[in-house]
């Protein structure tokens, strides 16, 4: 039998070098990077005004398929705000 000095080797403590895990991309932190843009925090139309124009378009379509999609976005706003 041979002399073996595989017994011997003690595996060396990774902690130099880029740190993966990410299938090869460098880790990164968790959220997104578009919460660094400042701003006032209103985006867009307010919900009455998404409301309104719920209404506005339910009234003045004749697309069925739409007008169920309309009908079920309003219903969600009412039953969110308690009002139906």
């Amino acid at each position: 039998m041979t002399y073996s000095n595989l017994s011997k080797i003690r595996p060396k403590l990774r902690t130099t070098g880029r740190v993966s895990g990410n299938f090869g991309k460098s880790k990164v932190r968790a959220g997104s990077s578009l919460n660094d843009i400042g701003g006032d925090g209103s985006i867009g139309a307010t919900q009455d005004d998404y409301l309104n124009r719920l209404y506005y378009a339910f009234d003045n379509t004749t697309d069925p398929k739409l007008q169920r999609f309309i009908y079920s976005e309003i219903r969600k706003i009412h039953v969110q705000r308690g009002t139906w």
